[in-house]
């Protein structure tokens, strides 16, 4: 008998077909970022995730590969790709396909054992949290418990997520806001940066949190499990 998963992620993934990911880049990365959440992806959101890439990364929540794409990266890194929608998986492995990137079909709230114990110098979240189901606690305890056995000892969890009605979203945010929660893309009406860092402050020693716009930018390191607290 299989087993039922705890939390329902898939209508935050179906959604990305080719059709919607050929639009991505455009509708969310140039005219969302900019105009709803107002944290611009070239100047904020890109120079973020580059500052926090390592020789072997996992990235999770992939999109269409945009940032890795954008990045100028040796020809000897390491990248794993993990998504729930092979849609996105596909896309992300073209714009990167000479750097022969793993491909992991993966629900990161449902977890298998497809990384297999692999270890990662660096993780990232980007866009992902929001578009989890459940309060921001669960989602985050839920995430941690499973990437916290994939992250080497000096690695870095870092990534970007849109925030909830706390933030007073603008006339355009709002709507976005409504028509994504009610569809079930995302679930994030409550999440706030509080939580996000209470839920990354329980786990590691060294947590960073700032808030561009109406989007928290965060990374942690050192674990406390690795310190014995």
């Amino acid at each position: 008998m299989s087993k039922t998963p705890k939390f329902n992620t898939v209508s935050g993934a179906y959604i990305y077909s080719l059709a919607i990911l050929r639009l991505y880049d455009w509708w969310v990365l140039t005219i969302s970022n900019r105009f709803a959440w107002q944290c611009p992806t070239k100047s904020v959101l890109l120079p973020f995730f580059q500052k926090y890439l390592r020789r072997s990364h996992l990235d999770i929540g992939v999109g269409t590969g945009y940032y890795l794409a954008r990045s100028a990266l040796p020809h000897d890194q390491e990248i794993t790709l993990l998504d729930l929608n092979g849609n996105s998986l596909k896309m992300a492995r073209d714009r990167i396909s000479s750097l022969n990137p793993c491909l992991v079909r993966e629900d990161i709230l449902n977890p298998g054992n497809q990384l297999e114990g692999r270890m990662f110098d660096s993780i990232s979240l980007f866009y992902l949290l929001h578009c989890l189901p459940g309060a921001m606690s669960e989602k985050m305890k839920a995430t941690l418990d499973f990437l916290l056995h994939h992250l080497a000892p000096n690695g870095v969890i870092y990534g970007a997520t849109i925030l909830g009605e706390e933030t007073n979203h603008n006339w355009l945010g709002s709507r976005l806001i409504g028509l994504y929660n009610k569809k079930g893309i995302f679930d994030n009406r409550h999440d706030s940066r509080v939580d996000l860092e209470a839920a990354l402050r329980d786990r590691f020693l060294e947590v960073e949190v700032q808030v561009h716009g109406k989007v928290a930018l965060f990374s942690a390191r050192m674990p406390k499990r690795m310190f014995g607290t």
